[in-house]
C-alpha cells in the first residue's frame, strides 16, 4: 500500500557547529520501520542553519568542516554585509545555509534509512547562539 505522512519535529539546541544528529532523526521518526521501499525528505525550517549527509565516523571532520566553512563565508560586522540586524553572524548564516541547503532526500529499504557505510546525518547550525531547529519530514513509499 503507497503511504504519505508527514511529521514535524525539533533537534535539541546547539550553538555554531556540525552535528551528526542520524540518531535523532531515526528516533523522532518511528514509523520508517513500517516502508519497505520509499523516500524521506527532511526540510530544515530556518534560513541560518543547514542540514546535510557526510563522515559519520570521525568527528574531528565535523569541526573541520566548521572551520572551512567560517573561512569560506566569515561573519561580518558590516563591513561587508548590510544584514548584520542580529549580529555579525547573521549574514554569514544565511549564506552558509544557501550554500549548504536546508533539505534532503534519503532513500528508505526495509524499514531504515538506506545511507552509505560513513554518512550520517548532519544539523549544521551556522549561529553562535543555541537555537533550537524545526525540522518538517514527509515520508512517502510503500508499507506492508
Amino acid at each position: 500500500m503507497s503511504s504519505w505522512e508527514q511529521v514535524k519535529f525539533s533537534f535539541s539546541p546547539r550553538a555554531r557547529g556540525c552535528y551528526l544528529v542520524t540518531e535523532e532523526v531515526v528516533r523522532s521518526l518511528p514509523q520508517l520501520r513500517d516502508y519497505n521501499v520509499g523516500m524521506v525528505n527532511l526540510f530544515l525550517q530556518h534560513t541560518s542553519a543547514g542540514i546535510s549527509l557526510n563522515e559519520n565516523c570521525d568527528p574531528d571532520v565535523r569541526s573541520d568542516m566548521t572551520t572551512a566553512l567560517n573561512n569560506v563565508v566569515p561573519d561580518d560586522n558590516g563591513r561587508i554585509f548590510d544584514h548584520v540586524d542580529e549580529g555579525p553572524d547573521d549574514m554569514s548564516g544565511h549564506a552558509k545555509a544557501s550554500i549548504i541547503g536546508v533539505s534532503l532526500n534519503i532513500p528508505i529499504k526495509d524499514g531504515r534509512l538506506a545511507l552509505g557505510t560513513w554518512q550520517g546525518i548532519w544539523l549544521m547550525e551556522f549561529r553562535n547562539y543555541r537555537h533550537t531547529r524545526y525540522c518538517l519530514a514527509t515520508i512517502q513509499g510503500l508499507k506492508d
